[in-house]
């Protein structure tokens, strides 16, 4: 799933990747986080995590991926620190496409701190994550609505060929990257339904 990043360099495009060490029964959480993230990072992380399972209760509510998986967790471009708040709807994202085993969107890239309650809130660096957008040929970048005003006062060269959606909670997030939440149908269910 691709995110957006503020660096001293400027902005830059971070990708985070979500995979599963092992599965079975009591098995569920973050066992390891990789890519040089600093504390501000981690703690996104498991609050993200935290926010996933809570989204997939709800629209999968038989599927047991989190309480069964030990995942892992890797930012590339290990040599490079990375710290900050801004990355947690792109963690809860790459962790709901491999629960769902559903790919998110492609094109679109997001940046925003979620809190425990699924909000998703302000961050900053809003001109140098465009421009980052807009270097890696992406179309569409999901922002906090509390941001909408940075966005405003951007140069409209940089906002040019960006389609900017506004966000409020993360499930508004999950919408842009997977569609309607009730229209999206899980492996088993399907299959219990074919039985009967």
């Amino acid at each position: 799933i691709t995110g957006l990043a503020w660096t001293s360099m400027g902005g830059s495009v971070l990708y985070i990747e979500a995979g599963v060490l092992e599965q079975g029964e009591g098995k569920g959480g973050i066992r390891s986080l990789t890519g040089q993230l600093g504390e501000v990072m981690r703690e996104s992380a498991s609050i993200a995590h935290s926010c996933a399972r809570s989204v997939l209760s709800k629209i999968q509510p038989d599927n047991r991926f989190f309480s069964e998986s030990a995942l892992h967790i890797h930012v590339p471009a290990g040599a490079t620190p990375k710290d900050g708040p801004s990355a947690g709807i792109t963690i809860a994202t790459a962790l709901l496409s491999l629960a769902m085993e559903k790919p998110a969107k492609k094109g679109i890239a997001m940046t925003g701190e979620l809190s425990l309650t699924g909000r998703v809130l302000p961050i900053g660096g809003i001109k140098e994550k465009a421009i980052a957008a807009k270097r890696a040929k992406i179309k569409e970048i999901i922002l906090p609505e509390g941001n909408r005003r940075d966005w405003k006062e951007l140069p409209q060269e940089v906002k040019d060929g960006l389609d900017a959606h506004f966000v409020k909670v993360y499930d508004e997030v999950f919408e842009a990257c997977f569609g309607n939440p009730a229209q999206i149908k899980w492996q088993e269910q399907e299959e219990k339904a074919s039985v009967v």
